[in-house]
């Protein structure tokens, strides 16, 4: 497996990879896929349950503020670090979330309060430790999508359907500069 210190180094705001980069890419993933299966025009509300450890540790690991910049479309490596506390307010005070609202002429603004996104601190999912379901609703209250990410540490997220799955792919990437000891890498 070809790995970068890109993939050793998350870039994102903290202060832990697996509280917000990946709550946050998984959110981000959610909306994303409510603009690709054409119902993100439609979406209302959105609802979000964080288990495990990202409840426990929701509003201190920073948590709950990643899910909702994911939600707005923000991406952990270009997320504005100085706007986003602003931007939090903003949500809270307007009670108003704008999904994909960072990609200019997406923007779906929703009804949104802090009681839309419940933290379990002493409930998990069955697959790790750091689970969080997201669902969105239409104006009538039906179901559009709900899916289910789990923040599988260093940022990196997987969905539901990829649980169990085998996933083990061949890694043909040619590095410009193998090594296989620390020698190796030194030279």
């Amino acid at each position: 497996m070809a790995v970068s210190v890109f993939d050793l180094f998350s870039i994102g705001i903290g202060p832990s990879s697996s509280h917000t980069v990946g709550p946050m890419r998984a959110a981000r993933m959610f909306v994303v896929r409510l603009k690709e299966d054409g119902v993100l025009a439609q979406t209302a509300t959105v609802r979000a349950e964080l288990y495990g450890s990202l409840g426990a540790t929701g509003h201190g690991h920073g948590t709950l503020k990643a899910v909702l910049l994911g939600l707005e479309g923000n991406e952990p490596h270009t997320v504005d670090v100085v706007q986003a506390d602003q931007d939090v307010e903003r949500i809270k005070s307007a009670g108003r979330l704008r999904l994909l609202g960072v990609e200019i002429g997406d923007a779906q603004e929703v009804v949104f309060g802090f009681d839309d996104v419940v933290l379990h601190r002493r409930k998990a999912l069955p697959y790790h430790a750091n689970g969080m379901t997201l669902w969105a609703y239409d104006a009538s209250g039906a179901e559009l999508l709900s899916k289910t990410y789990y923040s599988v540490g260093g940022g990196f997220v997987v969905d539901e359907e990829a649980v169990g799955a085998d996933r083990i792919k061949l890694d043909d990437t040619v590095l410009k500069y193998p090594f296989r000891t620390g020698d190796e890498l030194l030279r």
